[in-house]
C-alpha cells in the first residue's frame, strides 16, 4: 500500500512463500504487499533492522549531557518523570509532557549503561531435611466473615523448602513469638518430625510496642523453642524479603488457591473459627500435600525425630482480679467468674484464649479479644460471670458502664429497649437480668432469645416466671403413695396373741 512501511512480518511471510516454491505474485498477494515491493524485497532492499541513528533531533540535547547526566550520577534513583518536571519548572514552555516517553528511553539506557550494580537473586540448591521456614501472610483480596462479622487475621505459613510440605493455621492478633510458637510446633507435630533448621523473618513485628527486656525475652524465647526440636535458628535481614523466597513465593500460590476454592465454594461466611481453620486444612492445605507426597515421603528419611513433649507456646502474666470481677491482659478487660475477687491469677496468654490460673489448676479459660484497628483498648464482659451477683442486686444493670456489653446480642438489647418502653425502670431491668440468669443457669441463650425475638414480634411482654416454667429445669412431682388402712379386727388378735404369750 503506498506510503506504508512494509513491517518485518510481512517480509518473513513473503519469503516463507517463496521457499515453499509459490509465484512472486502469490507470495505477495500472501505477505500483503505489491508485486513492485516484492521484487526490493528479494533484492535485499527491504529488509529491515535495528537502525543506530536519529530521525529527528534529540530534544534534550541541550540539557542531557549539562544538567540531566550530572543529576543521574548524583542520584541515579531519579525517575524520568521526575527529571522532566524538573526540566519543567526551569525551562517554562520547553518540554512538554508528550517528551516523557523519550526522557524514559533515554535515562533507561543511561541505567543499563552507567547505572548502580543491581541486587542478584542467586538460585540455591537445598538438601532434604535441611530447612523450614515459617512466615506470616494476609489474605488483601479475600473477606472471610463468621457468623456474618468480618474476621480480620493472618495466615501463619509452615513450610519445608526441599519437598513443598506446607501448614497453614489462622492467627488473629498479628505477629508475634505466640502466633509464631503454637503455629510452629502444630506444623512440626502435623509432620511428625523437624527439620534441621528453622528460618523466619526478623521477627520485628513480634518486637512491636515491646520494651528492652520483652524484646530479649522474646529473642529467649525464641531460641529455647527452636533448641527444643534441636532445629537451628535462623533470620533473614529485616527488610530483605526475598531472603525468604522459597515461602514469599508460595504465598501467592496458597492465596490464590484460597480466592479460587472460595469461589467454588459459593460463600466467604463461616459458622465458627473453627469452621474455617477445618475448611483451610481440608479444601487447601491437604491438597497442596497430596501434590508433594512423593517428596514429602523421601524427605523423611532426612528428617529428625520430634521430642517426647511439646514446649511452651505462650506467653504468660500474673494479674489481680479487681473487685468489678474483672483483669487486664495486653490493654484489654475480662471479665472472670465472680468467685475469683481478690485473687491473683497467673494467665498463659495463647493467641486466640486466655487460661487462668489459681496455684497449678486452671480456673477459668475465655477467648481472647483484640482492640479493633486504630483502637488501644478492648473489652470483654460475659454476663454468666457475674449473673449471680447482679440477680441480688437487678437495679445496678440500669446504669452500669458494661449495661450494653451484659446483654449477649442485639435481641437481648432489642429486648430490653421493649421493657424499658412498656415497663418501670426497676420492672424492666428485674425482667431482663432474670432472663439472663435463665439463659445462663440453664444454658439456653439462642433458645431463650429467640422465644423473646416472637413475643417482641408480637408486641408482648413475657413475665420472668413464664420464661423460668419454658426454660427452666423442669420439675420433679412427688410420687403418689398408695396406703390402704387395715381392720382393726387385727389389734384384737395382735392384743389376744400378746396375753398367750404372757400367760406361758
Amino acid at each position: 500500500m503506498p506510503g506504508k512501511a512494509i513491517t518485518d512480518r510481512q517480509v518473513d511471510l513473503y519469503m516463507t512463500a517463496r521457499t515453499e516454491r509459490a509465484t512472486q505474485v502469490v507470495a505477495a498477494a500472501k505477505a500483503g504487499i505489491s508485486e513492485r515491493s516484492a521484487r526490493r524485497v528479494e533484492q535485499g532492499r527491504e529488509r529491515r533492522g535495528l537502525r543506530d541513528w536519529r530521525t529527528r533531533p534529540d530534544p534534550f540535547e541541550a540539557v542531557w549531557e549539562s544538567e540531566l547526566v550530572g543529576l543521574l550520577e548524583a542520584h541515579p534513583q531519579l525517575s524520568a518523570t521526575t527529571l522532566l518536571e524538573h526540566l519543567q519548572e526551569r525551562y517554562s514552555g520547553q518540554y512538554p509532557d508528550v517528551l516523557k516517553r523519550t526522557l524514559q528511553r533515554r535515562v533507561k539506557q543511561w541505567k543499563a549503561l552507567h547505572g548502580q550494580a543491581k541486587a542478584v537473586m542467586f538460585r540455591q540448591r537445598h538438601a532434604p531435611g535441611e530447612q523450614g521456614i515459617s512466615d506470616f501472610t494476609q489474605l488483601k483480596r479475600v473477606a472471610v466473615r463468621v457468623q456474618g462479622e468480618l474476621l480480620v487475621h493472618l495466615l501463619y505459613h509452615f513450610r519445608l523448602v526441599y519437598s513443598g510440605w506446607c501448614y497453614v493455621k489462622v492467627v488473629l492478633g498479628g505477629e508475634s513469638f505466640t502466633a509464631l510458637a503454637e503455629g510452629l510446633q502444630e506444623a512440626l507435630w502435623r509432620l511428625g518430625a523437624t527439620p534441621r533448621e528453622h528460618r523466619t523473618d526478623s521477627l520485628s513485628a513480634a518486637y512491636r510496642n515491646l520494651n528492652a527486656d520483652e524484646r530479649a525475652d522474646v529473642t529467649q524465647s525464641y531460641a529455647a523453642l527452636c533448641k527444643h526440636y534441636e532445629m537451628e535458628p535462623s533470620r533473614n535481614n529485616r527488610g530483605v524479603s526475598h531472603e525468604n523466597g522459597a515461602i514469599e513465593g508460595p504465598h501467592g500460590h496458597l492465596k490464590r488457591r484460597i480466592e479460587q476454592a472460595l469461589l467454588l465454594r459459593g460463600s466467604h461466611d463461616f459458622e465458627t473459627l473453627a469452621d474455617y481453620q477445618q475448611w483451610l486444612e481440608q479444601a487447601i492445605v491437604a491438597k497442596l500435600n497430596r501434590r508433594v507426597s512423593l517428596l514429602v515421603e523421601a524427605e523423611r528419611a532426612h528428617l529428625r525425630a520430634l521430642p517426647v513433649r511439646r514446649t511452651r507456646d505462650y506467653s504468660e502474666v500474673v494479674v489481680p482480679v479487681t473487685t468489678s470481677s474483672m483483669i487486664t491482659v495486653r490493654c484489654v478487660m475480662y471479665t472472670v467468674p465472680s468467685r475469683l475477687i481478690g485473687e491473683r491469677l497467673r494467665v498463659h496468654i495463647y493467641d486466640d484464649r486466655l487460661r487462668a490460673f489459681v496455684g497449678s489448676t486452671v480456673a477459668h479459660e475465655m477467648p481472647r479479644v483484640y482492640p479493633l484497628p486504630g483502637k488501644r483498648r478492648a473489652r470483654r464482659v460475659d454476663y454468666r460471670d457475674v449473673i449471680e451477683s447482679l440477680v441480688k442486686k437487678p437495679r445496678a444493670f440500669r446504669s452500669s458502664v458494661y449495661r450494653d456489653e451484659l446483654l449477649p446480642n442485639a435481641t437481648y438489647r432489642r429486648a430490653y429497649a421493649h421493657f424499658t418502653a412498656h415497663l418501670s425502670s426497676d420492672a424492666a431491668c428485674k425482667l431482663i437480668v432474670g432472663a439472663l440468669a435463665v439463659a445462663a443457669r440453664n444454658d439456653c441463650e439462642a433458645a431463650l432469645g429467640a422465644y423473646l425475638e416472637t413475643a417482641l414480634d408480637k408486641d408482648r411482654v413475657p413475665s420472668l416466671l413464664d420464661l423460668e416454667r419454658r426454660f427452666g429445669p423442669a420439675r420433679r412431682q412427688a410420687p403418689e403413695v398408695v396406703v390402704t388402712q387395715h381392720a382393726l379386727s387385727g389389734y384384737d388378735a395382735l392384743l389376744s396373741s400378746s396375753r398367750e404369750v404372757a400367760h406361758a
